[in-house]
């Protein structure tokens, strides 16, 4: 009898269950479609502004379906719109005759370099209209600042701050710690300058990692610096000057130094506005933020064309096998780029590439789909905030390659690395291991022992042979003699300029621009652009299976500043064979 009960309270709960998850699941779907049935076009006065923000990150692409998961809340909603789309809007925001013009408000803006500068350039586009753009602050971060500099009237609060100080890369390292944990990290590598091992080795930075570290820091820093001084009209000397004193201590100083037109509060800056908009002062300020100006029907609806260029977005981490979305996965990338070769309606491909590097084999599979694919029809390359090692690998067989010239790029270079836990095991858990073997070399690439030095040798010989095929795809892709791609490689990280000088970019520009190079050689005036891979909503994510997404959030909100470090460690753990990736990421704040 007790047994009976047992089975039918446990019946009982696991039909409870069911039910409930079946609930969770209906919610999400008549929340979701009640979500896009109410969704309706919307509708602006004359005498709008476009309010931008940028205070989250703008993705690649624009995100699918009406949800976001998130550690707050999972229906949480989205309308974030990719890169892309965000130029588009601002374009036809210029051309909108109900759009007077745009109110930055800034702060801290947590997108990267390269995507910024594709942001700023559609600004400068934008006041090509002769429309109006003012920004607002409290503190502007110098990313902040550097958006706000293309403004025509910047104004600051009272007690507010600009950041300006120039930039600096700055490496953590966990030898000690690994010195604690008696874990020996045996590293191989090819490229002197190949320093993501770094960390692991030694508690400080390589002379070689120093030198192309400043290297490229200084000409993101010397791109700022010129292009502030262009549209602030500014000194460069002052602004090196204001930079090395920290000139700009208060807002009194960035306005008295011409880095900022006026101190104000608020509500003194949305009087002004109202008069640069000919608004009434009594009147109420009309915004509308980019994610409600998505829905606002433009004056003019273009022909849908039967012409299309394919975006093939490859962002994150190379990895091998099918991946996610939220990585750079072989198999999905290989699809894409696959079909988009066998579509007879789409006449170019442009290759969206953000991507530090990863697996060297990941790398080599989707190159094979990059080659075939250029044979056929044009394909351009476009980098991000970061092409670089396995980022390039994939990109150096394009016909044209496009960087911005704040990208990172270069970082020709392999490494592997593993760890020897003996001791770990042993001194810090107490475990050992023993084994038996048919081979002389059954146990190869363990981590409960060190290497031996045969193990050494074939190693050697893999990250040899891995750095000399890519010197020759490199040399063959860009028509370069393999013995000057070693003399630009070596792991060396290079910035879009410099990239653009030692030819291994063929032209400076974004995304838009891309598109416009393989337009030109497709020979299209008439085309519309489609993303690839397909994405998934998060609803059928969530129906598939939680990714890590969710606690990817609750770690970046937990860890802060420390979260880019926690993905960098993650990243090198969970790497699988020789890499082929950045030596770390630089974040410009």
């Amino acid at each position: 009898m007790r047994q009976f009960f047992k089975f039918m309270l446990a019946s009982m709960a696991g039909f409870i269950l069911t039910i409930l998850i079946m609930f969770f699941f209906l919610t999400i779907f008549i929340a979701s479609v009640a979500s896009m049935a109410g969704k309706k076009e919307v509708a602006i006065s004359e005498k709008t502004l476009l309010h931008l923000k940028f205070d989250k990150v703008i993705p690649e692409r624009s995100p699918v379906g009406p949800f976001q998961f998130s550690s707050s809340s999972i229906f949480e909603t989205t309308n974030v719109p990719g890169l892309l789309e965000t130029m588009d809007l601002i374009k036809k925001a210029s051309e909108d005759k109900n759009i007077a013009g745009i109110y930055l408000e800034m702060s801290n803006i947590p997108s990267g370099m390269a995507t910024l500068e594709e942001i700023r350039n559609e600004l400068l586009e934008f006041k090509k209209s002769g429309k109006f753009i003012y920004a607002y602050g409290e503190v502007y971060s110098q990313k902040a600042y550097y958006l706000a500099s293309v403004a025509d009237k910047i104004l600051v609060n009272p007690q507010g701050s600009i950041d300006f100080k120039g930039l600096s890369g700055q490496v953590m390292f966990f030898k000690g710690l690994l010195d604690k944990l008696d874990v020996n990290a045996q590293i191989i590598r090819h490229g002197k300058y190949k320093s993501a091992i770094e960390p692991f080795i030694t508690d400080k930075m390589s002379d070689a990692n120093k030198e192309q570290t400043l290297t490229y820091v200084g000409s993101i820093w010397n791109h700022m610096v010129d292009q502030i001084g262009m549209t602030r009209k500014l000194d460069k000397e002052l602004m090196m000057r204001a930079a090395d004193s920290l000139l700009l201590e208060t807002p009194e100083d960035a306005v008295r130094l011409g880095f900022a037109d006026q101190i104000a509060y608020k509500d003194q800056f949305i009087d002004l506005i109202k008069s640069a908009a000919g608004i009434d002062k009594d009147d109420k300020v009309k915004l509308v933020s980019l994610s409600k100006y998505k829905d606002v029907r433009p004056s003019v609806v273009p022909k849908r064309s039967k012409n299309k260029i394919a975006i093939i977005y490859a962002t994150g981490d190379i990895v091998s096998g099918e991946g996610n979305q939220d990585n750079l996965s072989s198999e999905r990338i290989s699809k894409a780029i696959r079909k988009a070769r066998m579509d007879s309606t789409i006449k170019a491909i442009v290759f969206r590439i953000n991507s530090p590097g990863g697996s060297a084999l990941a790398s080599e599979v989707i190159l094979r789909e990059v080659k075939l694919a250029a044979e056929t029809k044009p394909f351009v390359a476009s980098m991000g905030d970061y092409a670089a090692s396995g980022g390039y690998y994939i990109a150096c067989a394009a016909d044209t390659i496009l960087a911005n010239p704040t990208t990172l790029t270069g970082s020709i270079g392999v490494f592997g690395i593993i760890p020897d836990m003996q001791n770990f095991f042993r001194n810090k858990l107490g475990i050992t291991f023993d084994n038996v073997k048919t081979n002389e070399n059954s146990d190869y690439m363990t981590v409960t022992r060190p290497m031996t030095s045969y193990e050494e040798k074939v190693i050697t010989n893999q990250i040899e042979r891995i750095y000399s095929t890519f010197v020759n795809h490199v040399s063959e892709g860009r028509s370069m003699p393999a013995a000057g791609v070693d003399s630009i490689g070596q792991g060396r990280v290079w910035s879009g300029i410099d990239g653009l000088r030692i030819n291994l970019v063929d032209k400076t520009g974004g995304l838009r621009n891309a598109i416009a190079v393989a337009a030109s050689m497709a020979n299209l005036e008439d085309y519309r652009t489609v993303g690839l891979p397909e994405q998934k909503d998060p609803l059928t994510e969530l129906l598939e299976g939680f990714s890590g997404d969710t606690q990817d959030v609750k770690l970046k909100e937990s860890l802060g500043v420390f979260y880019p470090v926690y993905k960098e460690v993650q990243s090198l753990t969970n790497a699988k064979g020789v890499q082929a990736r950045l030596p770390f990421i630089i974040e410009v704040e």
